[in-house]
């Protein structure tokens, strides 16, 4: 297998309900292990929590994420990573932002931009940041 980049999501919590979202928006498998599964916690409160999920769509797209186990802080360091979407598929593409926005915040409207691509940021209702770019044809 290729080696491959993968952004890898964590909730305080929340993952399994975070990954059902994105497979609604993006379509595609998900597999989701507990830490109960693997024997990482007894305690009945951490054991559900997801360990490990992976959502892999038909279009190539991996995202992964797991449940922050008590002590670990679940946000990353200066909450320094948004995700990225682009190319020319227009309606594939208009179809996620407004998909990622229900529920979330939108910062900057998809809408023509002065570089001449559609563009367009929000804030997920998981609290990920995501950046939509249309590549002008």
């Amino acid at each position: 297998m290729p080696s491959r980049l993968n952004p890898y999501l964590r909730f305080a919590g929340n993952a399994r309900e975070a990954m059902e979202f994105y497979r609604s928006v993006f379509g595609g498998h998900l597999s989701v292990s507990t830490f109960g599964e693997f024997g990482a916690s007894d305690d009945p409160a951490v054991a559900d929590g997801v360990m490990h999920a992976m959502l892999e769509t038909k279009l190539g797209f991996t995202l992964m994420a797991s449940d922050t186990p008590p002590g670990m802080e679940a946000s990353a360091p200066g909450g320094s990573i948004t995700l990225s979407l682009s190319g020319d598929d227009a309606e594939l593409l208009r179809g996620y932002f407004d998909a990622l926005a229900e529920g979330g915040t939108v910062g900057v409207p998809l809408e023509k931009q002065m570089w001449g691509d559609e563009f367009g940021q929000l804030v997920d209702k998981f609290g990920t940041p995501w950046m939509v770019d249309i590549t002008a044809l």
